[in-house]
């Protein structure tokens, strides 16, 4: 299955990297890669996550990678990767929800 990574969450994702490498250069890349690497069963196994339990929908699915929540949505032709963030984020709390873009 094709793996098809929204604007937001590339963008999430190299925010966590740059908040990282202001500690720490080399873990925030290998952080990066490690999120990557988890993303990419998804294209082999696109039922691994659970249901967001925010969403309420079926389509809406998430996996974890240490303190992250990795949200994607399930379709027939692929999986779109909507949001990386981290685990202490209250989603109730967030306006737009990853799942309202795109």
């Amino acid at each position: 299955m094709k793996l098809e990574w929204t604007e937001p969450a590339v963008e999430s994702l190299q925010a966590i990297k740059d908040y990282i490498a202001r500690d720490n250069e080399f873990y925030a890349a290998r952080l990066v890669e490690r999120i990557v690497d988890t993303v990419e069963k998804l294209a082999d196994f696109p039922n691994l996550g659970r249901r967001v339990p925010e969403a309420d929908r079926d389509d809406i699915r998430e996996i974890f990678f240490q303190a992250y929540r990795i949200i994607y949505r399930l379709m027939a032709d692929r999986v779109q990767i909507l949001a990386v963030m981290h685990g202490s984020r209250d989603l109730e709390r967030v306006e737009t929800k990853p799942w309202e873009v795109g």
